[in-house]
């Protein structure tokens, strides 16, 4: 046979398209070309492939080779393709069977020792490859990621040769089997190591149920960080499908994919000087950012106003939509950014705006200029705004004081999140203003209170809107159905910044 056709996966994005990799042998003077848009590493692979059949054991063929990675249209990249083309060649020349080629799908780099090596974006070819209801062969370095897929059959070899041989039906190798791996399944850090703070908690509280943002203002040390890094434990556990997503990310990210965390949900939290295109991703080849790598976790800003503006206003229309999409002039991708928003900031340039000690120096203008360096639009997409003040002394010395810890608030938050997802089938934060008029189910009273606020504050329609999704995320905590002036008047209290602007303007 001197045409062989084998199954192999492109890497666009979260997306693995498939590619035919067609191997044709004929009369000519001998050379190998390939052709269907080969990045330079591709067209590298023909060295590597001929480097790693001659030292497994087999023939170079002699002959005119041609290779064509159909579609034409899918840029190729990396060297994913190496054994799908030595296993073209080895067919094409009548080297090995072709029997039930066409089960399998092939990715992975070749070694000139004939070695398999492992790459990127495994996960996302091996949850494509099971809904094609084939096997996936990949190097055994790659052999336990592509596992986490449970619908997918898995081979790993560690060399050509050894995959020759189950080929040949001479060695046959076993389906990759999932270790499980010992790790705690929740995050270490508890709420109850914090003390005091039970406004704040309270925020964050509000923010897990629904999933919201949360912006929360204080003086240093007033325990900011230490909350923020406490989101994640009160959130609920992600389901199979969520820590797919993720870890699919994590897979085409160049990022170590920890199999044995890869159940919890991220926590990313950038320094203040990342740029705009490390935060929302960008590059020649469209690579996933921090936005996309938080993608059902949490994205932690801390000390926000020292982003550049232009950093900050680019989280904009991903906090609404939930995706980001990168386009270039050659390339086009879209990576999911569904992650819960949580910043910090002082209240002032030195940060002690208010305290009695009297220690702040900086002036009017100078605050002004400091928190103008957040947008309004910004703002507007954030749910609770929260001040958090330094913690009294005598509280911090009461040893005897209990807390709750993360496990009771989780409670609280998986029940509150239940009850919305049977209502609507999405969280709070997440309801156009169609779904939450059908679902918020607010009294006369309360909705006349709103209308006051609106007003007093003059909160434009999106605060709103942001507004009654947080009194019906505090009416859910509480297990009401029905939206009350009490849940309308805490989520007034979740404005500050709003009252504030107001007040200087």
């Amino acid at each position: 046979m001197s045409l062989a056709i084998i199954y192999s996966r492109s890497a666009d994005g979260v997306m693995a398209p498939q590619v035919f990799v067609e191997a044709h042998l004929s009369n000519g003077l001998p050379s190998l070309s390939i052709v269907g848009l080969p990045q330079a590493a591709v067209k590298e692979s023909k060295d590597r492939v001929r480097g790693a059949l001659l030292n497994s054991g087999f023939e170079f063929p002699p002959r005119r080779i041609t290779i064509n990675l159909a579609p034409a249209d899918i840029p190729k990249e990396g060297g994913r393709f190496d054994l799908p083309i030595a296993i073209g060649i080895l067919v094409a020349s009548g080297q090995i069977a072709d029997d039930n080629l066409e089960k399998y799908e092939f990715i992975a780099e070749l070694a000139l020792s004939g070695e398999l090596r492992p790459v990127n974006g495994i996960l996302p070819a091996a949850m494509q490859v099971a809904r094609q209801g084939r096997t996936l062969v990949v190097a055994e370095q790659n052999g336990q990621e592509a596992s986490l897929v449970e619908e997918c059959s898995v081979l790993a070899a560690v060399s050509l040769a050894e995959l020759t041989a189950h080929l040949n039906g001479q060695q046959k190798l076993l389906p990759v089997q999932l270790i499980p791996l010992e790790t705690d399944k929740r995050a270490s850090l508890d709420l109850a190591e914090v003390r005091g703070q039970q406004q704040a908690k309270r925020a964050l509280e509000i923010a897990a149920a629904g999933a919201h943002s949360l912006l929360m203002s204080g003086p240093p040390g007033s325990g900011k960080t230490m909350l923020a890094s406490r989101l994640s434990g009160i959130l609920p556990e992600m389901t199979r499908q969520e820590a797919l997503e993720t870890a699919a990310i994590y897979s085409i990210a160049n990022n170590d994919l920890n199999l044995g965390r890869w159940m919890l949900r991220p926590f990313r939290s950038p320094h203040h000087t990342a740029s705009a295109i490390a935060l929302v991703g960008g590059g020649s080849k469209p690579m996933p950012g921090e936005i996309s790598l938080a993608h059902n976790g949490v994205l932690f800003l801390d000390e926000l106003p020292e982003f550049g503006r232009h950093v900050l206003e680019v989280l904009r229309e991903p906090m609404e939509s939930g995706v980001i999409s990168i386009s270039r002039a050659s390339r086009q991708a879209e990576y999911p950014a569904r992650f819960q928003f949580l910043a910090a900031m002082n209240p002032c340039p030195c940060g002690y705006l208010g305290e009695s000690s009297g220690r702040c120096r900086c002036t009017s203008e100078q605050v002004e200029r400091y928190r103008a360096r957040l947008s309004g639009p910004l703002l507007d997409r954030v749910d609770l705004q929260v001040e958090v003040s330094a913690v009294p002394v005598d509280v911090l010395l009461d040893s005897q004081l209990e807390t709750e810890g993360s496990a009771d608030v989780r409670q609280r938050v998986s029940a509150a999140r239940h009850r919305q997802l049977q209502r609507s089938g999405r969280f709070n934060a997440q309801l156009s203003p169609l779904q939450l008029d059908d679902n918020s189910r607010i009294s006369r009273s309360a909705r006349s209170q709103l209308a006051n606020a609106m007003t007093q504050l003059g909160l434009s329609a999106r605060s709103f809107h942001r507004m009654l999704r947080v009194a019906r995320t505090i009416a859910d905590l509480a297990a009401s159905e029905e939206v009350l002036d009490r849940h309308i008047a805490e989520a007034i209290r979740y404005r500050s910044l709003d009252r504030y602007l107001k007040n200087i303007t």
